[in-house]
């Protein structure tokens, strides 16, 4: 990245991955269909500048599983950034395999003239989040460091995406969020997981924004749980500028069963 150029980031999110390259999930090889992103990931120009891994990372939540998702990572070489989902259920097994560089731990962090914030909204056996108290005073404290434009990135999402079933399991706590948000003009997008679809809204100015998982997808706009069987796996690139302007796209896979 020059100083005229901006700072690409890639949001992988919702990988859902086995021990088992074999094991499938509603009939998808998540390990499978993640190498296919990464390997997309790779034929990119220009290469991210760094990579946000938005939750879900496993399925069976067993070590084997985040060595999976370590060894397909890893040969990339870009700087990668994490947070649990609801079924990152082991703190502490991911941390043991998601520490080594180019993987980090890190959940505050500053990049390109932007700074980043990752939040952990998981609530132990439970599929709906929330973010702690402290958690909301350290992002309130965080943001009166810096005024720097700012991302914050969290798995569930804080709002309602227009399908009843998914919205009752988002973050239950979201005008807790929006009341830090909205006393700190420099946040300028919020990007999350979950949904396992494109999600696209302003509100108050801020831009929040959902990404394809890199699996399965699930389909807009409905009642109940329902596979889109006509999306691909996939993942968000936003190009983010210094003066806090920013581009974004979701980008897909070659359709192929998995």
């Amino acid at each position: 990245m020059t100083l005229s150029s901006p700072l690409v980031v890639a949001q992988l999110t919702d990988t859902h991955l086995f021990a088992d390259a074999d094991q499938t999930l509603k009939g998808y090889s998540t390990v499978r269909s993640f190498q296919a992103v990464v390997d997309s990931l790779e034929q990119l120009q220009p290469q991210p500048d760094l990579l946000l891994l938005t939750g879900d990372l496993s399925q069976d939540e067993t070590i084997a599983s985040y060595h999976q998702l370590r060894s397909r990572i890893m040969p990339l070489g870009i700087p990668a950034y994490w947070i649990p989902g609801n079924h990152d259920q082991s703190p502490a097994d991911m941390a043991q395999m998601l520490s080594d560089a180019p993987l980090s731990p890190q959940k505050s962090f500053q990049a390109g003239g932007w700074q980043f914030i990752l939040l952990n909204s998981m609530l132990h056996q439970q599929v709906h989040g929330a973010l702690s108290d402290e958690a909301l005073q350290q992002l309130d404290q965080q943001l009166q460091a810096t005024h720097l434009p700012t991302l914050v990135a969290l798995h569930h999402p804080p709002l309602a995406i227009a399908s009843a079933w998914m919205d009752a399991i988002g973050l239950q706590n979201r005008e807790a969020l929006f009341a830090v948000i909205d006393r700190h003009p420099q946040v300028k997008l919020v990007v999350f997981g979950h949904i396992h679809q494109e999600f696209d809204r302003v509100r108050q100015g801020v831009r929040y924004l959902g990404a394809p998982s890199t699996c399965m997808q699930f389909s807009p706009n409905v009642e109940e749980f329902t596979l889109d069987t006509e999306r691909s796996p996939g993942f968000r690139l936003l190009s983010l500028y210094p003066d806090g302007q920013f581009e974004t796209r979701v980008q897909r896979i070659a359709a192929q069963k998995f």
